[in-house]
């Protein structure tokens, strides 16, 4: 649905990124999603027997890198400048310039510029 998909200037998707955007997915600007990483932005409503489909928007703010095989799940945001490692599982927002990883995502350390 290219109509669900906004990427800013200068940001790139590696192969086989799958990115599955029955909900609205905003990829900022100087963004690198790597290879294999997986952008869910729908998921079920597991209360109601029915399992009824819920679209619910992943926003990925500038200059962040999402890492090889991650996932972002649904209603996520990954805040300016932070970077999701290798095979890391985003169930809830990440802050700005922070550099994460894990399965559920935690804080490694605050990212430093030079």
């Amino acid at each position: 649905m290219p109509w669900n998909l906004s990427i800013g200037d200068y940001s790139c998707i590696g192969e086989w990124a799958l990115i599955y955007n029955i909900g609205f997915v905003e990829i900022g600007n100087s963004v690198t999603i790597s290879h294999k990483a997986h952008l869910c932005a729908g998921t079920h409503q597991y209360q109601d027997p029915n399992l009824p489909l819920q679209k619910k928007r992943i926003n990925i703010k500038d200059n962040v890198w999402i890492c090889s095989e991650a996932f972002v799940g649904p209603g996520c945001s990954v805040g300016e400048g932070s970077i999701v490692g290798a095979r890391s599982v985003v169930i809830s927002n990440v802050g700005e310039w922070l550099i994460c990883a894990g399965n559920p995502i935690r804080v490694l350390k605050k990212r430093e510029l030079n």
